[in-house]
């Protein structure tokens, strides 16, 4: 697993940023660095590259390894969508209806991998109780 460049506390107050209306360039390319390594992370491999210009790419999900030229698997997207996707604002079988992504190879599939992380809209979770006999 790759090591993270981006702080998880710099990445969640991007990705809030963001999700709150901020069109500024360094907190949406933040944002999606910052969910494209949660996914490299929660999904770890080299089978499919994601990758959302001009911001960033990763390689994830498990599988056959991909080392020279073009991958057999690709996912393409705009940093909005992907932002959307990540975040669970919108399915990824809407975004490919929509054409809002392009998504070529037999792997190339994000679904049951996403969302990354809750909706601004929705409420935190509690904890789980402590299980431990006190």
């Amino acid at each position: 697993m790759a090591k993270r460049r981006i702080p998880v506390e710099d990445g969640r107050t991007a990705v809030t940023a963001v999700l709150g209306g901020s069109t500024a360039r360094p907190e949406l390319a933040t944002a999606v660095r910052y969910l494209l390594e949660e996914l490299a992370e929660r999904a770890p491999g080299n089978t499919v590259e994601v990758r959302v210009p001009p911001f960033g790419a990763t390689q994830c999900v498990e599988g056959p390894r991909h080392t020279r030229g073009t991958p057999p698997n690709v996912i393409e997207t705009d940093a909005a969508t992907w932002v959307a996707l990540a975040t669970g604002s919108l399915a990824w079988e809407t975004a490919l209806d929509a054409a809002r992504v392009t998504a070529s190879g037999s792997r190339a599939n994000l679904d049951g991998l996403l969302p990354l992380t809750l909706r601004a809209s929705d409420p935190p979770t509690s904890p789980a109780p402590d299980p431990s006999p006190r």
